[in-house]
């Protein structure tokens, strides 16, 4: 079989258009448990790899809708995985604001009771006004943050090789429940954390849960090189994607890893169609519904400067200096508007679409020849779908664009194997306690 594209779907449930819960045909609700199985499930019918939360530490009045309130994503996953049997669920958990200990016995649980579906997408958390949620004076710097993430994704892994996969016997007529001696305490003691271990769950279904990272700064490239399965990223351009893939991947051999090892995932915002009239139709219905000072909230945010104080039909000051919260994505936007010659309004309507994402308008074959030129193009291994509102958007992309990719040879037709590292193509990792082989 040719090599298949992966495919996610990154769950936002009032859509991630920043006025989707205004279309009046959406579904809307952060807190719509209904909703969000219904997602899963349309999204495990068109055999997609993932199903993704994303997940911040704060909230306020001029927060994107879906983030305003929202279930916390690990909890939230625990159910989903009872009304799903194939889909890979994945979550984000900071490690700037978490323990070790803590999110590997999470992601250690979830594995087991989804039967090997998990994935933590670590995230260094960006924005300092977090540090006000936790009893923190001051918020570490983007390097800092990086070090620190880097040393966490380490300790869980070693957190879930402290026993090995049959360790627990539960012999009865010998009175044994565990063999000591495939008991491992990670005895751990370093810059950031010291944990001893072991954990208190057996070793996950598949080994180690799949890991997810998303920072495209250089200390992100480098954590995800060396420790991800799957990178998220923000690319909108094909050249500056393929850059960035090539750049990526080139970084795998230094950590003695193979180029097929990670997955490299952009995120994409389809607007998607029937027939050409349907596609204007709902990009119009976009346009018209957009709250203007919501997108410039958004883009704001990401900016680290408001950018109200602009002139809104004038370009970005070209000596804008990005926030050090959100490095990749505030330079990505910088470059954006550069390149499209957009005004700030431009640019913050755009933002209030996809935050930076790739917007794609058209028909099915549209999408999917879109889609085809960056996966053939060494730009992309997969894409995280990023639909405008819910459900329906999403349906026409698993009801149209997703038989348009099988019948190019470029998309399973159904799920091969169990766990999502099977999903993935991806090696169960040998326990880290035993002799290299």
């Amino acid at each position: 079989m040719s090599k298949q594209m992966h495919l996610g779907v990154f769950v936002q449930a009032t859509g991630h258009h920043v006025s989707g819960w205004r279309v009046p045909e959406a579904e809307t609700g952060s807190e719509n448990l209904a909703l969000l199985q219904k997602i899963a499930a349309i999204a495990e019918r068109g055999k997609f790899d993932l199903f993704f939360l994303a997940d911040g530490l704060t909230s306020s009045l001029t927060a994107h809708p879906s983030t305003m309130v929202r279930f916390e994503p690990t909890t939230l996953l625990g159910a989903i995985a009872m009304s799903t049997r194939h889909i890979g669920l994945a979550a984000t958990v900071s490690t700037t604001y978490s323990e070790p200990y803590q999110v590997a016995r999470t992601f250690a649980s979830l594995d087991h009771l989804s039967n090997g579906r998990a994935a933590w997408n670590v995230v260094t958390t960006s924005y300092a006004r977090s540090a006000a949620n936790f009893t923190r004076s001051t918020h570490p710097g983007h390097d800092n943050r990086y070090e620190i993430a880097e040393e966490f994704v380490d300790v869980c892994k070693g957190l879930w090789d402290s026993w090995d996969d049959d360790a627990i016997v539960a012999d009865k007529t010998s009175g044994i429940f565990a063999l000591p001696s495939k008991m491992h305490q990670l005895n751990h003691k370093g810059q950031f954390f010291t944990v001893q271990g072991p954990l208190n769950a057996s070793r996950p279904p598949q080994g180690h849960p799949i890991i997810i990272q998303a920072g495209s700064s250089a200390p992100g490239q480098n954590l995800a090189a060396r420790t991800a399965d799957i990178v998220f990223t923000a690319q909108g351009d094909l050249a500056e994607a393929q850059a960035f893939y090539a750049s990526l991947k080139g970084r795998l051999v230094h950590f003695g890893r193979d180029r097929n090892d990670l997955v490299v995932m952009p995120g994409v915002f389809p607007v998607i169609g029937r027939d050409k009239t349907e596609v204007k139709e709902n990009y119009q219905k976009l346009k018209e519904l957009t709250d203007l000072p919501s997108a410039l909230g958004l883009l704001s945010e990401r900016l680290g400067h408001d950018v109200t104080q602009f002139d809104l039909d004038g370009p970005l000051p070209e000596d804008l200096a990005i926030s050090d919260e959100i490095q990749s994505r505030g330079e990505l936007l910088k470059a954006l508007a550069v390149r499209e010659n957009m005004t700030v309004r431009e640019l913050a309507l755009h933002v209030g679409m996809a935050r930076g994402h790739n917007v794609l308008k058209g028909t099915p074959s549209v999408i999917a020849d879109h889609l085809q030129q960056w996966f053939e193009s060494n730009a992309a291994d997969g894409f995280n779908i990023m639909p405008a509102w819910f459900p329906g958007q999403f349906e026409l992309f698993v009801e149209y664009v997703v038989p348009e990719l099988q019948k190019r040879g470029l998309f399973r037709k159904d799920y091969e194997g169990t766990t999502l590292r099977d999903i993935l193509g991806l090696a169960r990792p040998q326990n880290s306690f035993f002799p290299k082989v």
